[in-house]
């Protein structure tokens, strides 16, 4: 029962991830119906045997506040999946500003991006384009759905319409 299980909302909007033991409680109080179960895969009792769920939705909607991502520097890294994005290293990584500080840049999420000691320091107060150094994605706001496949490690492909992935 170490599966970890998607919770979505009553409109099928995904809410986070929980435990099998907490995603079997919440369906056995009638708040959440199986959506997905895992195949092969069943909790037993000493009477009956119910499939292992995957995916629960609950049956009444819940309201919940926009959640924003904090701006840190954890978090652009894990945007940007631990790598340089100019070169794509593992290695010595920093946060650099696309638009240099010192050229009005701001600390927002579209102009911090994850880069190595090498290329920050090469790349200097000059503008990707300027350094000749291209992004090797574009800098963005992530959304809470994105840091759930963080949290859970390889995301099961029956979650991926859930979470926007296919």
């Amino acid at each position: 029962m170490n599966h970890h299980v998607l919770l979505l909302n009553a409109d099928y909007s995904a809410m986070g991830v929980c435990t099998v033991e907490r995603a079997v409680v919440l369906v056995f109080l009638g708040k959440a119906d199986v959506v997905q179960a895992l195949d092969g895969q069943f909790l037993r009792s000493a009477r009956a045997r119910f499939p292992m769920p995957s995916i629960v939705r609950l049956r009444a909607y819940i309201r919940v506040p926009y959640r924003s991502i904090l701006l840190t520097r954890k978090n652009v890294m894990r945007r940007d999946r631990h790598r340089c994005q100019y070169c794509g290293t593992r290695e010595h990584l920093t946060i650099d500003h696309v638009l240099p500080k010192s050229r009005g840049g701001k600390d927002t999420w579209e102009n911090l991006v994850a880069a190595c000691s090498r290329c920050n320091a090469r790349k200097g107060s000059r503008t990707p384009d300027e350094a000749h150094m291209p992004l090797l994605g574009r800098p963005f706001r992530p959304s809470h759905v994105m840091f759930i496949r963080d949290f859970v490690g390889n995301v099961d492909d029956t979650w991926k319409p859930y979470l926007f992935l296919t």
